[in-house]
């Protein structure tokens, strides 16, 4: 059973930095792919980033230069490292891991808030 708990979250001021991190129950690199999505009050939940195991990073276009994604897989950790952040970047964040066979998982989601 693949185990992600998300921690990091909390109340900023706009133009703050916040870095989410998400515990996993193994290396985030031995999945095919670990991202972070996002899910605000009435809206659907959308990708923020997505890290593949070969490396490569893909963004949203409304956090692409502001957010980073990046991993660390002696310590089994995801992290998404958020600076200049928005309003409109307030949102719950949940972890994600998708395994080969494209089933995904997913953690418990973290709440961030930015006041304007």
């Amino acid at each position: 059973q693949v185990r992600l708990v998300e921690s990091g979250g909390g109340l900023v001021e706009a133009g703050g930095s916040l870095r989410l991190s998400c515990a996993a129950s193994r290396s985030p690199g031995s999945f095919y792919a670990a991202a972070w999505y996002r899910q605000a009050p009435g809206k659907q939940r959308d990708l923020v980033a997505r890290l593949t195991n070969g490396g490569n990073r893909n963004y949203a276009d409304s956090v692409k230069g502001r957010f980073t994604i990046s991993r660390d897989d002696a310590k089994n950790m995801l992290y998404l490292q958020m600076s200049g952040l928005k309003p409109e970047d307030t949102a719950v964040y949940y972890c994600n891991v998708m395994d080969y066979h494209g089933t995904d998982y997913w953690g418990q989601g973290t709440q961030v808030t930015v006041s304007s």
